[in-house]
Protein backbone atom coordinates (compact mmCIF):
# COMPACT_ATOMS: atom_id res chain seq x y z
CA UNK A 1 0.00 0.00 0.00
CA UNK A 2 1.45 3.65 -1.39
CA UNK A 3 2.43 5.49 1.70
CA UNK A 4 2.49 8.98 0.54
CA UNK A 5 5.34 12.16 1.71
CA UNK A 6 5.09 15.24 -0.38
CA UNK A 7 7.96 17.42 -1.29
CA UNK A 8 8.38 20.90 -1.48
CA UNK A 9 11.11 23.10 -2.64
CA UNK A 10 13.20 23.90 -0.05
CA UNK A 11 16.18 26.34 -1.52
CA UNK A 12 16.94 28.11 -4.98
CA UNK A 13 18.04 25.56 -7.78
CA UNK A 14 21.68 25.71 -8.65
CA UNK A 15 22.82 28.61 -11.19
CA UNK A 16 22.49 27.07 -14.57
CA UNK A 17 25.04 28.03 -17.71
CA UNK A 18 24.70 31.54 -15.91
CA UNK A 19 20.80 31.53 -15.86
CA UNK A 20 18.95 31.40 -12.60
CA UNK A 21 15.71 29.42 -12.12
CA UNK A 22 13.56 32.08 -10.05
CA UNK A 23 11.63 30.31 -6.51
CA UNK A 24 8.34 30.62 -6.22
CA UNK A 25 7.56 32.19 -2.41
CA UNK A 26 7.05 29.02 -0.30
CA UNK A 27 8.49 26.53 -2.65
CA UNK A 28 5.22 24.85 -3.68
CA UNK A 29 4.45 24.08 -0.28
CA UNK A 30 0.53 25.43 -0.86
CA UNK A 31 -0.16 23.29 -3.77
CA UNK A 32 1.85 20.21 -1.43
CA UNK A 33 -0.54 20.71 1.40
CA UNK A 34 -3.46 20.73 -1.19
CA UNK A 35 -2.57 17.63 -2.21
CA UNK A 36 -1.70 16.03 1.34
CA UNK A 37 -5.56 17.58 2.62
CA UNK A 38 -7.17 16.00 -0.65
CA UNK A 39 -5.03 12.28 -0.24
CA UNK A 40 -5.97 12.49 3.71
CA UNK A 41 -10.08 13.23 3.41
CA UNK A 42 -10.00 10.19 0.93
CA UNK A 43 -8.70 8.14 3.05
CA UNK A 44 -5.26 7.67 1.03
CA UNK A 45 -2.53 7.00 3.66
CA UNK A 46 -0.02 10.29 3.72
CA UNK A 47 2.92 10.92 6.04
CA UNK A 48 3.43 14.47 7.32
CA UNK A 49 6.10 16.35 9.32
CA UNK A 50 3.64 17.04 12.45
CA UNK A 51 1.34 14.31 13.76
CA UNK A 52 -1.34 17.01 13.80
CA UNK A 53 -0.93 19.11 10.54
CA UNK A 54 -3.02 22.37 10.98
CA UNK A 55 -5.13 22.65 7.53
CA UNK A 56 -4.48 26.05 7.15
CA UNK A 57 -0.76 25.76 7.57
CA UNK A 58 1.34 24.62 4.66
CA UNK A 59 4.51 23.60 5.68
CA UNK A 60 2.74 21.31 8.93
CA UNK A 61 2.24 18.56 5.25
CA UNK A 62 5.06 18.65 3.53
CA UNK A 63 8.50 17.86 3.86
CA UNK A 64 11.56 19.77 2.46
CA UNK A 65 13.56 18.12 -0.62
CA UNK A 66 16.72 18.21 0.86
CA UNK A 67 18.64 14.34 2.31
CA UNK A 68 17.52 15.22 6.00
CA UNK A 69 13.85 16.17 4.88
CA UNK A 70 13.62 12.99 2.41
CA UNK A 71 15.32 10.80 5.06
CA UNK A 72 12.65 12.30 7.58
CA UNK A 73 9.84 11.41 5.53
CA UNK A 74 10.94 7.76 4.84
CA UNK A 75 11.81 7.13 8.60
CA UNK A 76 8.06 7.81 9.28
CA UNK A 77 7.37 5.45 7.23
CA UNK A 78 6.69 6.69 3.34
CA UNK A 79 7.48 4.22 0.28
CA UNK A 80 5.91 6.74 -1.86
CA UNK A 81 7.75 10.51 -2.60
CA UNK A 82 5.58 12.97 -4.71
CA UNK A 83 8.21 15.49 -6.29
CA UNK A 84 6.15 18.58 -5.79
CA UNK A 85 9.50 20.90 -6.12
CA UNK A 86 11.83 22.15 -8.77
CA UNK A 87 13.91 19.37 -9.78
CA UNK A 88 17.55 19.35 -11.74
CA UNK A 89 20.44 17.16 -12.40
CA UNK A 90 22.12 15.95 -8.52
CA UNK A 91 18.99 16.83 -6.61
CA UNK A 92 19.10 15.39 -3.50
CA UNK A 93 16.22 13.32 -4.40
CA UNK A 94 18.68 11.14 -6.57
CA UNK A 95 20.95 10.11 -3.01
CA UNK A 96 17.60 7.98 -2.75
CA UNK A 97 16.75 6.30 -6.42
CA UNK A 98 18.26 3.06 -5.50
CA UNK A 99 15.68 2.47 -2.41
CA UNK A 100 12.90 0.41 -2.75
CA UNK A 101 10.70 3.35 -2.86
CA UNK A 102 8.10 4.87 -5.58
CA UNK A 103 8.16 8.36 -7.10
CA UNK A 104 5.41 10.52 -8.60
CA UNK A 105 7.24 13.15 -11.05
CA UNK A 106 9.78 13.93 -13.59
CA UNK A 107 13.89 12.40 -14.08
CA UNK A 108 15.69 15.31 -12.22
CA UNK A 109 18.20 14.77 -15.25
CA UNK A 110 15.18 15.47 -18.27
CA UNK A 111 14.17 18.41 -15.92
CA UNK A 112 17.31 19.88 -15.74
CA UNK A 113 17.90 19.58 -19.35
CA UNK A 114 14.41 20.79 -20.45
CA UNK A 115 13.57 23.62 -18.23
CA UNK A 116 15.70 25.48 -20.67
CA UNK A 117 13.07 27.20 -22.68
CA UNK A 118 15.47 27.73 -25.25
CA UNK A 119 17.13 24.11 -25.68
CA UNK A 120 13.46 23.23 -25.73
CA UNK A 121 11.91 24.87 -28.28
CA UNK A 122 15.08 24.35 -29.94
CA UNK A 123 14.45 20.56 -29.85
CA UNK A 124 10.59 21.41 -30.96
CA UNK A 125 11.42 22.79 -34.10
CA UNK A 126 14.16 20.37 -35.36
CA UNK A 127 11.29 18.03 -34.96
CA UNK A 128 9.36 20.01 -36.63
CA UNK A 129 7.21 21.03 -34.33
CA UNK A 130 5.44 24.51 -34.77
CA UNK A 131 7.00 27.66 -32.06
CA UNK A 132 7.49 31.15 -32.52
CA UNK A 133 10.43 32.61 -33.71
CA UNK A 134 12.81 32.97 -31.11
CA UNK A 135 16.39 34.86 -30.29
CA UNK A 136 19.02 34.44 -27.33
CA UNK A 137 20.20 37.73 -26.04
CA UNK A 138 22.93 37.28 -23.39
CA UNK A 139 24.34 40.13 -21.18
CA UNK A 140 27.84 39.84 -23.56
CA UNK A 141 26.26 40.99 -26.76
CA UNK A 142 23.73 43.35 -25.19
CA UNK A 143 24.73 46.41 -26.71
CA UNK A 144 25.30 44.57 -30.32
CA UNK A 145 22.47 42.04 -30.79
CA UNK A 146 20.36 41.73 -34.15
CA UNK A 147 17.17 40.75 -34.42
CA UNK A 148 15.26 39.32 -37.45
CA UNK A 149 11.48 39.61 -35.62
CA UNK A 150 9.32 42.03 -36.14
CA UNK A 151 8.12 44.08 -33.45
CA UNK A 152 6.32 43.48 -30.42
CA UNK A 153 7.92 40.68 -29.02
CA UNK A 154 7.79 38.79 -25.52
CA UNK A 155 10.83 38.75 -23.36
CA UNK A 156 11.15 35.38 -21.36
CA UNK A 157 13.81 34.47 -18.71
CA UNK A 158 15.17 31.01 -19.89
CA UNK A 159 14.22 28.82 -16.72
CA UNK A 160 11.13 30.83 -15.82
CA UNK A 161 8.06 29.82 -14.03
CA UNK A 162 4.97 30.05 -15.91
CA UNK A 163 4.57 34.08 -16.44
CA UNK A 164 6.89 35.32 -14.29
CA UNK A 165 9.09 38.21 -15.39
CA UNK A 166 7.79 37.74 -19.06
CA UNK A 167 6.82 41.00 -21.09
CA UNK A 168 5.44 42.37 -23.87
CA UNK A 169 7.91 45.08 -25.64
CA UNK A 170 6.72 47.21 -28.97
CA UNK A 171 9.92 48.78 -30.02
CA UNK A 172 13.73 48.41 -29.96
CA UNK A 173 14.02 51.17 -27.14
CA UNK A 174 10.91 49.12 -24.92
CA UNK A 175 13.38 45.99 -25.36
CA UNK A 176 16.42 47.70 -24.15
CA UNK A 177 15.08 49.35 -21.48
CA UNK A 178 13.13 45.60 -20.45
CA UNK A 179 16.51 44.01 -21.18
CA UNK A 180 19.09 46.52 -18.77
CA UNK A 181 16.14 45.98 -16.07
CA UNK A 182 16.53 42.09 -16.11
CA UNK A 183 20.04 42.21 -16.21
CA UNK A 184 20.69 44.49 -13.66
CA UNK A 185 18.61 42.66 -11.59
CA UNK A 186 20.32 39.43 -11.79
CA UNK A 187 16.94 37.92 -11.01
CA UNK A 188 17.09 35.49 -13.89
CA UNK A 189 20.66 35.47 -15.06
CA UNK A 190 22.88 36.37 -17.95
CA UNK A 191 20.68 35.28 -20.61
CA UNK A 192 16.95 35.72 -21.50
CA UNK A 193 15.35 34.96 -25.00
CA UNK A 194 12.44 37.10 -27.30
CA UNK A 195 9.91 35.69 -29.14
CA UNK A 196 7.65 36.49 -31.91
CA UNK A 197 4.49 37.88 -30.34
CA UNK A 198 1.45 35.93 -31.71
CA UNK A 199 -1.87 37.54 -31.49
CA UNK A 200 -4.28 34.77 -31.58
CA UNK A 201 -6.24 32.77 -28.97
CA UNK A 202 -4.22 30.90 -26.40
CA UNK A 203 -4.83 27.76 -24.53
CA UNK A 204 -2.94 25.85 -21.99
CA UNK A 205 -2.71 22.02 -23.01
CA UNK A 206 -1.93 19.24 -20.33
CA UNK A 207 -0.19 16.70 -21.62
CA UNK A 208 -0.22 13.08 -19.26
CA UNK A 209 2.25 10.51 -19.19
CA UNK A 210 1.68 7.07 -20.72
CA UNK A 211 0.18 4.47 -18.51
CA UNK A 212 -3.37 3.01 -16.64
CA UNK A 213 -6.02 5.72 -16.33
CA UNK A 214 -9.54 5.13 -14.61
CA UNK A 215 -11.93 7.50 -17.01
CA UNK A 216 -15.52 7.11 -16.62
CA UNK A 217 -15.02 4.15 -14.12
CA UNK A 218 -13.45 2.57 -17.21
CA UNK A 219 -9.49 1.35 -17.40
CA UNK A 220 -8.15 3.52 -20.10
CA UNK A 221 -4.68 2.00 -21.28
CA UNK A 222 -2.43 4.58 -22.58
CA UNK A 223 0.91 3.59 -24.94
CA UNK A 224 1.78 7.58 -25.50
CA UNK A 225 1.04 10.69 -23.78
CA UNK A 226 -2.21 11.93 -24.29
CA UNK A 227 -3.65 15.24 -23.52
CA UNK A 228 -6.75 16.55 -21.37
CA UNK A 229 -9.19 18.34 -23.06
CA UNK A 230 -7.93 22.34 -23.99
CA UNK A 231 -8.29 25.57 -21.77
CA UNK A 232 -8.46 28.70 -23.03
CA UNK A 233 -6.93 32.52 -21.24
CA UNK A 234 -8.32 35.52 -21.51
CA UNK A 235 -8.45 38.75 -19.56
CA UNK A 236 -4.33 39.02 -20.65
CA UNK A 237 -2.47 42.03 -18.65
CA UNK A 238 -0.72 43.79 -21.79
CA UNK A 239 -0.97 40.81 -24.14
CA UNK A 240 0.82 38.53 -21.50
CA UNK A 241 -1.52 36.06 -19.17
CA UNK A 242 -1.04 36.87 -15.57
CA UNK A 243 1.08 35.13 -12.83
CA UNK A 244 -1.54 32.73 -11.09
CA UNK A 245 0.56 32.97 -8.45
CA UNK A 246 -1.22 36.78 -8.67
CA UNK A 247 -4.31 35.84 -10.14
CA UNK A 248 -6.45 32.81 -9.78
CA UNK A 249 -6.56 31.07 -13.15
CA UNK A 250 -10.84 30.60 -12.49
CA UNK A 251 -10.70 33.93 -12.99
CA UNK A 252 -9.02 34.07 -16.52
CA UNK A 253 -9.51 30.21 -17.93
CA UNK A 254 -11.68 27.92 -19.26
CA UNK A 255 -12.14 24.68 -21.04
CA UNK A 256 -13.10 25.35 -24.89
CA UNK A 257 -16.43 24.39 -25.64
CA UNK A 258 -17.22 21.23 -27.19
CA UNK A 259 -17.48 22.61 -30.77
CA UNK A 260 -14.22 23.71 -30.55
CA UNK A 261 -12.57 20.34 -28.74
CA UNK A 262 -13.59 18.60 -32.12
CA UNK A 263 -11.94 21.46 -34.33
CA UNK A 264 -8.75 20.40 -36.34
CA UNK A 265 -6.78 23.30 -35.38
CA UNK A 266 -7.25 22.43 -31.66
CA UNK A 267 -6.93 18.20 -32.65
CA UNK A 268 -3.63 18.94 -34.54
CA UNK A 269 -1.85 21.21 -31.80
CA UNK A 270 -2.61 17.69 -29.36
CA UNK A 271 -0.73 16.27 -31.88
CA UNK A 272 2.47 18.39 -31.54
CA UNK A 273 2.13 18.35 -27.56
CA UNK A 274 1.82 14.42 -27.75
CA UNK A 275 5.07 14.70 -29.40
CA UNK A 276 6.48 16.65 -27.03
CA UNK A 277 5.74 14.52 -24.20
CA UNK A 278 6.91 11.43 -25.78
CA UNK A 279 10.37 13.59 -26.79
CA UNK A 280 10.61 14.60 -23.44
CA UNK A 281 10.12 11.11 -22.06
CA UNK A 282 7.47 12.34 -19.29
CA UNK A 283 6.80 10.73 -16.35
CA UNK A 284 4.20 12.89 -14.99
CA UNK A 285 2.34 15.79 -16.21
CA UNK A 286 3.41 18.75 -18.15
CA UNK A 287 1.72 21.50 -18.93
CA UNK A 288 2.51 23.22 -22.26
CA UNK A 289 0.73 27.20 -23.30
CA UNK A 290 -0.11 27.24 -27.28
CA UNK A 291 -0.95 30.33 -29.17
CA UNK A 292 -2.54 30.85 -32.37
CA UNK A 293 -1.36 32.82 -34.80
CA UNK A 294 -2.93 35.23 -37.88
CA UNK A 295 -4.21 32.12 -39.45
CA UNK A 296 -5.61 30.33 -36.76
CA UNK A 297 -2.39 27.81 -36.44
CA UNK A 298 -1.12 26.93 -33.17
CA UNK A 299 2.54 26.67 -31.75
CA UNK A 300 4.05 26.30 -28.50
CA UNK A 301 5.29 28.64 -26.89
CA UNK A 302 6.21 27.74 -23.42
CA UNK A 303 6.82 23.93 -22.25
CA UNK A 304 6.56 23.63 -18.09
CA UNK A 305 7.80 20.58 -16.74
CA UNK A 306 5.96 20.83 -13.40
CA UNK A 307 2.81 22.43 -13.81
CA UNK A 308 0.78 23.98 -10.32
CA UNK A 309 -1.23 20.88 -8.78
CA UNK A 310 -3.24 23.37 -6.50
CA UNK A 311 -6.86 21.80 -5.63
CA UNK A 312 -9.89 22.91 -3.20
CA UNK A 313 -8.92 20.83 -0.83
CA UNK A 314 -9.17 23.33 2.07
CA UNK A 315 -11.78 25.75 3.27
CA UNK A 316 -9.46 28.90 3.09
CA UNK A 317 -8.65 27.80 -0.68
CA UNK A 318 -11.52 27.02 -2.85
CA UNK A 319 -10.60 28.83 -5.70
CA UNK A 320 -7.18 27.19 -6.29
CA UNK A 321 -8.29 25.07 -9.13
CA UNK A 322 -5.33 24.89 -11.10
CA UNK A 323 -5.30 24.86 -15.17
CA UNK A 324 -5.09 21.09 -15.02
CA UNK A 325 -7.65 20.26 -12.68
CA UNK A 326 -10.05 22.67 -14.25
CA UNK A 327 -9.46 20.69 -17.96
CA UNK A 328 -10.06 16.98 -15.63
CA UNK A 329 -13.52 18.12 -14.60
CA UNK A 330 -14.14 17.75 -18.37
CA UNK A 331 -12.95 14.54 -18.44
CA UNK A 332 -15.09 13.82 -14.89
CA UNK A 333 -12.17 13.91 -12.92
CA UNK A 334 -12.70 15.50 -9.76
CA UNK A 335 -9.37 17.16 -7.49
CA UNK A 336 -8.99 13.41 -6.04
CA UNK A 337 -9.40 11.58 -9.45
CA UNK A 338 -6.69 13.76 -10.88
CA UNK A 339 -4.58 12.83 -7.72
CA UNK A 340 -5.48 8.93 -8.30
CA UNK A 341 -4.84 8.73 -11.54
CA UNK A 342 -1.22 10.87 -11.00
CA UNK A 343 -0.59 8.56 -8.18
CA UNK A 344 -1.25 5.12 -10.43
CA UNK A 345 1.99 6.27 -12.74
CA UNK A 346 4.25 6.13 -9.91
CA UNK A 347 7.82 4.73 -11.25
CA UNK A 348 10.84 3.41 -9.08
CA UNK A 349 13.82 4.64 -10.14
CA UNK A 350 15.57 0.86 -10.25
CA UNK A 351 12.91 -0.64 -11.53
Amino acid sequence: MQKIAILYQAKLPPITGGVQKPMKPGGYSDSGADIACELKKNNIQIVTPVDNPNIETHLDWVFPDTKQGIQKALDKGANTLWLNTVLYKNHEIENFFDRDIQFIGQLPNQVDIYDDKYVTNELLRKNEIPIPKTRLISIENLNDYSLDIDFPLVVKPIRGRGSQGVSLVHNRKELDNKLNHIFSSKEYGQSVYVEQFLNGQEITVTVMPPGNYLINNQERTYEKPWCLPAVKRFNHENGIAPYNGLVAVMKNSSVLENDELKSKKIIEVYGHCVRAGELLNIKAPIRIDCRAGENGNYFLFDLNMKPNMTGPSRPNRLNQDSLTLLASRKIGWNYIDLLKNILKQAWKANG
